[in-house]
């Protein structure tokens, strides 16, 4: 019972993408050098025993780590430097193929919502600051998770300002006020607790990075292989400001009704 309880209370979070706009001069590089056309926050719910989820992947990182076979120059490097972890960006494609493998083997859900990048939106309602731009994400994330539980545990990534608690607080503040909108001004009952931690101390980010890293591969590069593999485990993908699509919420993407497809690539003349 304690252990259930446990694995309902906890989440784990991540993101893929980056938080760009401006190159010198302040000109706009969404989609240029490398910059992404959106940035995503995903949240991992993870059914099985959670020290039990660790393990495995704390076993695959291990035989990489023990491996020849994987010692290629980046990988040594992060050995040497931090001792390996997972990151779907950096890892090689036979290190990638066998964690999309563990995956599969983990009872587990991934919600994310996608930001698209507007600089004239980043301007006006994120003020041109990037933690506003998360807090908005994040606040999506959250707001259908404040009724079901008394508490609420968000591991989160490390990532600067955007992490530091009196954003996450707005985060949580503007999740209770959407959370009010849609229902009828009830009250939430849920109390949330903000973890942040870094990808090196808990295995459980390596894959909500993973399922991040996925779901960009689809915005980015209309690239569904990945997606397609581990569909089953994507709960819902908010292409939050997809306004074209608004209507009956076409921009909710499931694996039943309406799953991705490589038409979810943005282009150039879309964001």
């Amino acid at each position: 019972m304690e252990n259930k309880k446990l694995m309902d209370y906890h989440r784990f979070l991540d993101e893929a993408g980056d938080t760009t706009f401006y190159g010198k001069g302040k000109k706009n590089i969404i989609g240029e050098n490398g910059v992404s056309f959106v940035f995503i926050l995903g949240m991992v719910k993870v059914i099985d025993p959670l020290d039990k989820v660790r393990d495995k992947i704390v076993a695959l990182q291990t035989k990489i780590t023990n491996d020849k076979f994987y010692h290629v120059p980046s990988v040594l490097k992060k050995i040497n430097k931090s001792g390996y972890y997972l990151h779907a960006t950096d890892d090689i494609p036979e290190v990638r193929k066998e964690m999309f493998d563990l995956i599969k083997t983990i009872n587990c859900n991934f919600e994310a919502v996608v930001g698209r990048k507007s600089i004239e939106r980043y301007e006006t309602k994120h003020k041109g600051k990037e933690e506003y731009f998360y807090a908005d994400l994040l606040s999506h994330l959250l707001k259908s998770k404040l009724s079901k539980h008394d508490k609420l545990v968000i591991h989160i990534s490390e990532r600067g300002k955007s992490t530091k608690n009196h954003n996450l607080e707005l985060a949580f503040l503007m999740a209770k006020q959407r959370f009010a909108k849609i229902n009828e001004n009830k009250n939430t009952k849920t109390e949330v607790v903000f973890n942040v931690n870094y990808p090196t101390k808990d295995p459980l980010l390596n894959l909500a990075d993973y399922f991040c890293w996925t779901i960009q591969r689809v915005f980015e590069r209309g690239e569904i292989r990945y997606y397609n593999f581990i569909k089953e485990q994507v709960k819902l993908v908010i292409d939050l400001y997809d306004a074209e699509k608004y209507e009956n919420c076409k921009n909710y993407y499931n694996n039943n009704d309406n799953p991705l497809s490589s038409e979810n690539k943005i282009s150039p003349l879309k964001h």
